[in-house]
């Protein structure tokens, strides 16, 4: 097969292929007719493995990783599962992180449709972020006091 054929089996674009081969995932043989690079079926598993693999957050040294132990004949499945757990915890921390952005940003923007618009007067830069936890906004004491 060539570039756009295993490209097209493997449901990837050839420059994924040509990545791949860079990185020596793949290992496909030259034909002596005309130098194109030729890949077989087991050039096809791999590429499509790797593919799955990131799909499922897997890095390219760990993928590498794991066809290094499949080819040298030894399991790659217990370190697959303690990468896995590892990875799908820091993901698990991630969403809670960004839960916690989202509820800041949400509340900021709650906090910001009431204020005005300031100019920046060598004390301030832009009041929305200098002053949205503030427990009594700043421009509500100042405009409080115009007020009264």
């Amino acid at each position: 097969m060539k570039v756009k054929d295993i490209a097209v089996a493997a449901g990837v674009n050839p420059d994924t292929v040509r990545f791949y081969t860079r990185e020596n995932l793949l290992k496909p043989a030259r034909n002596p007719d005309n130098n194109y690079q030729q890949f077989d079926a087991d050039d096809l598993r791999r590429l499509r493995f790797a593919r799955k693999a990131r799909q499922l957050g897997f890095s390219l040294p760990e993928i590498r990783q794991i066809l290094d132990q499949a080819d040298g004949h030894h399991s790659p499945c217990p370190m697959v599962r303690d990468v896995f757990q590892q990875r799908l915890a820091e993901v698990e921390r991630d969403i809670r992180e960004l839960q916690q952005l989202r509820e800041r940003m949400t509340a900021a923007m709650s906090a910001w449709q009431a204020m005005p618009d300031g100019t920046p007067d060598g004390h301030t830069i832009c009041r929305l972020i200098e002053h949205w936890e503030d427990p009594v906004p700043a421009w509500g004491q100042n405009h409080r006091v115009e007020e009264q």
